[in-house]
């Protein structure tokens, strides 16, 4: 492939969507047409789907809510955005970009490369933008879901969910807001037009957003001042721009890239499993107190960013500009915020400082997937209804009240890897148990109750050794004390499971 274009679509491809979008009426409401599989989302885990779902030649209609795909990459465009996983490894196995210019790709660049997969596998023709997906509901008479989107009413045999876990952004309810008379915002809808030179600026979290754009944002600012309720593990991060002579050597062999790939899936399964032993994870902790070492002196600040849990608990994060600019003299950090009164910010402390602006650095909502007040099943009752605040599925991937659904990066499938291992290995597991039903007119496919619970039980035991469940404070935990979004095993053993159908596990109606 190329290199990524600045625009994911010319005009012409663009006309052609907007002028003749797939299976298009005059009156989009009135569409009949029962489609074979219905993906809604456009970032990378719905254009994996629809990829393999041209390819097994079925059927398919993709529905994207915005403008154009991408997903989190097309909506957060905060400064110095970037990948945590090194670009060889975070894209295709089946579409290497031999083009990307550094070792971890900025965000324009992974959205382009988005927009790039999507022409060059012919996924426009089935590509209907600006459909926003309102409620999808399962008709047992006539096993097919409904679904109530912004151009009206759509059906289909099966449904994957491909809305990411990380598109609604969480804002906390700080009391006083109301009162604050500056300008705030989260850094997933970043105000491009709003100029933060000489401006005192407060954020609100230490997360992987913040750990990116503050350095950003740092030399532009007149004061900066960072609330943390707890200090991240924040290791260095083997950047490095990737030269035009080793672009075209990957371009003309493949082969070299590709060994980079297994590398660093090696590379990431032995980290990813390292995590379950406390002397290694000893080890990684004294590679971030170095780290914090390097761009910090004063012993005061020091104590101030030096985690108070094991490394690993949290998501990893990592960054060569995080301390270095915490150390700045303009810079302060507070702990977590507790209100606001009128334009002055109080810490938990009982800090104080005045900010212009704040930016909500505060993450998503993941443990709780919003998509799941918005899908009704076969008791008709909402999905998180049936949730309680604990998600669950079998293998991340199958709801037990909702048949011929599948939800693509789904409870308990993060681990410390590339989405895209994920991503391809519920493709294959979503093909074979469509496959294993399209043939059958009027059939669907569910999972046993049995088998969802075994999974899910299996789950929470193998979780409860784990570093993830050590007792910090993180998405990965709900409300309800249970850890929904961690795989506790190696993505190896995720593939292999995700690779079979169990025939015992299923039920065909």
């Amino acid at each position: 492939m190329g290199k990524p274009r600045r625009a994911a679509f010319s005009l012409r491809d663009l006309l052609d969507i907007h002028l003749h979008p797939p299976m298009a009426t005059a009156n989009p409401s009135s569409d009949t047409h029962i489609h074979t599989v219905i993906v809604v989302g456009a970032g990378f885990a719905g254009v994996g789907a629809a990829i393999a779902l041209r390819k097994a030649g079925i059927d398919f209609l993709m529905l994207e809510k915005a403008s154009e795909p991408g997903g989190v990459w097309r909506d957060n465009t905060y400064p110095d955005c970037a990948c945590d996983i090194p670009s060889s490894f975070y894209s295709y196995s089946f579409a290497p970009n031999p083009r990307w210019s550094r070792m971890f790709a900025r965000q324009e660049e992974i959205k382009a490369y988005c927009g790039d997969t999507v022409s060059r596998f012919g996924l426009l023709p089935h590509l209907r933008l600006n459909c926003e997906m309102h409620k999808a509901h399962w008709n047992e008479a006539e096993k097919l879901w409904q679904l109530d989107t912004s151009l009206g009413l759509l059906r289909a045999r099966f449904v994957v969910m491909a809305c990411g876990p990380m598109h609604v952004p969480l804002t906390p309810d700080i009391p006083g807001l109301e009162s604050f008379t500056g300008t705030h915002f989260h850094s997933a809808r970043w105000r491009h037009d709003l100029d933060l030179v000489d401006k005192r600026v407060a954020v609100v979290g230490s997360g992987a957003s913040a750990i990116q754009f503050v350095p950003a944002i740092a030399p532009q600012v007149a004061q900066l001042t960072l609330f943390q309720r707890t200090a991240p593990w924040v290791l260095a991060k083997m950047d490095l721009h990737i030269t035009e002579q080793w672009q075209s050597r990957f371009a003309r062999f493949p082969w070299l890239q590709n060994l980079l790939r297994r590398a660093l899936y090696l590379q990431f399964e032995l980290l990813n499993y390292s995590l379950k032993f406390p002397r290694a994870i000893g080890r990684l902790q004294v590679a971030g107190l170095k780290n914090i070492a390097r761009g910090i002196k004063d012993s005061d600040l020091r104590q101030k960013v030096t985690p108070n849990f094991s490394l690993g608990c949290k998501r990893i994060l990592q960054s060569n500009t995080w301390y270095k600019t915490l150390a700045q003299p303009k810079v302060q950090v507070f702990s977590g915020i507790a209100r606001i009164e009128g334009n002055t910010l109080v810490s938990s402390k009982g800090e104080s400082c005045e900010a212009d602006v704040i930016i909500w650095g505060t993450g998503f909502e993941v443990a709780e997937p919003p998509v799941a007040q918005v899908i009704f099943g076969k008791s008709g009752q909402a999905l998180s209804t049936h949730w309680k605040g604990s998600a669950s599925a079998y293998l991340g991937t199958m709801l037990g009240d909702c048949p011929n659904l599948f939800m693509m990066c789904g409870p308990n499938l993060y681990a410390f890897s590339s989405a895209f291992v994920m991503i391809e290995a519920q493709v294959k597991f979503i093909l074979a148990a469509i496959r294993s039903t399209e043939a059958k007119p009027h059939a669907s496919i569910s999972v046993t109750p049995s088998a969802h619970q075994g999974y899910n039980q299996a789950v929470q035991l193998a979780l409860k050794k784990t570093v993830w469940n050590s007792g910090c404070s993180s998405y990965f935990i709900d409300r309800n004390g249970n850890n929904s979004t961690n795989w506790p095993w190696t993505t190896w053993y995720m593939r292999w499971r995700l690779a079979r159908l169990r025939p015992g596990d299923f039920t065909e109606d």
